[in-house]
């Protein structure tokens, strides 16, 4: 039971195994993408199709109906990886062996839709997989493997979700391996020490310059690629551009900022090609922007068109930065 392409690399791991047979496959009903609206098939779906799987889309488990479509499979094991629907617990009680579920963060830190992203945006030094036994609340069954991985400090929601989709892929094989001979101890979650990681909105993607520059490099990051980070630029009579809202690619943290320091969301120029903006405490170093309805511009090229003129700032060696 899955949706996503984070979901499909379980998928796939679990059909290469030889331990087991995947009997069907659930995933979330096709939705409309993109300007023509049309029905998209989700990335489980596609990759199930390819292997002639069997696949299911009910709208949710709260009819009879889908409780007894699934009742009539009867598995021995439910397999759940970024699902998106939830499982009430007539449908946890129908496999012998229950559920377990496939979850991107070390439980119980980070519980919910979005543990790649908070983890990010928290600046948290690492995250990883958990392979957990499913109850009907969120997140919140007993811990039956893990494993940390390391958080790259330019690492950015796509680089990690990458990593820890095949690293969720690998432990759950490890994990069902270990199940088929009685090798799995289940660990209750200690609730005090649980932390929320709630479904991102759009609007988280702005940035703020009136914050130290590692928050805003964590926060672009964070929102790479959806829903993006993006700031309003006030513009400039000058060149003739208009205030308008500018998306922006995640670059890194720069140099210090001399005193007296500049307005945090001064743009002071290019530092070695990228684009130099004041924080609190530093630059943040940008690599291209794209203004909207525009394509995306090197900071180079947005320099020249959108500034005066393309000023260039001294880096400072890199321990200063």
């Amino acid at each position: 039971m899955g949706t996503p392409e984070f979901a499909r690399i379980s998928l796939e791991h679990l059909h290469a195994w030889d331990g087991a047979h995947v009997i069907a496959v659930y995933t979330q009903p096709d939705r409309p993408c993109g300007r023509g609206r049309k029905c998209k098939p989700s990335e489980v779906k596609s990759f199930a199709l390819e292997l002639g799987i069997p696949v299911l889309q009910p709208e949710n488990f709260k009819s009879d109906e889908a409780v007894a479509e699934l009742t009539a499979l009867a598995p021995d094991l439910l397999v759940v990886a970024a699902y998106g629907l939830i499982l009430p617990q007539r449908v946890l009680d129908i496999p012998a062996l229950g559920a377990i579920n496939v979850h991107g963060s070390l439980l119980p830190k980070y519980r919910g839709a979005a543990p790649i992203q908070r983890a990010i945006m928290n600046d948290e030094p690492a995250t990883g997989i958990t392979i957990m036994q499913m109850n009907a609340g969120m997140d919140t069954g007993d811990i039956l493997f893990a494993r940390s991985l390391y958080i790259g400090r330019d690492d950015t929601a796509e680089t990690l979700h990458d990593e820890l989709a095949q690293l969720g892929g690998r432990l759950l094989v490890e994990a069902l391996e270990r199940l088929g001979q009685n090798r799995l101890l289940r660990i209750p979650q200690d609730d005090s020490k649980a932390t929320y990681a709630a479904k991102l909105e759009k609007h988280e993607g702005e940035i703020h310059w009136d914050q130290p520059a590692q928050d805003v490099h964590n926060r672009a990051r964070a929102m790479h690629p959806w829903p993006g980070a993006y700031f309003t630029w006030p513009g400039n009579e000058r060149t003739g551009k208009k205030q308008q809202r500018l998306s922006l690619t995640p670059g890194r943290v720069g140099y210090a900022l001399p005193e007296p320091k500049p307005a945090p969301g001064t743009i002071l120029g290019l530092c070695e090609g990228l684009l130099a903006i004041a924080c609190t405490d530093k630059t943040y170093l940008v690599p291209s922007l794209k203004p909207a309805g525009k394509n995306l511009l090197t900071a180079e090229a947005f320099a020249c068109g959108y500034l005066d003129s393309c000023p260039n700032v001294v880096c400072p060696p890199e321990q200063d930065a």
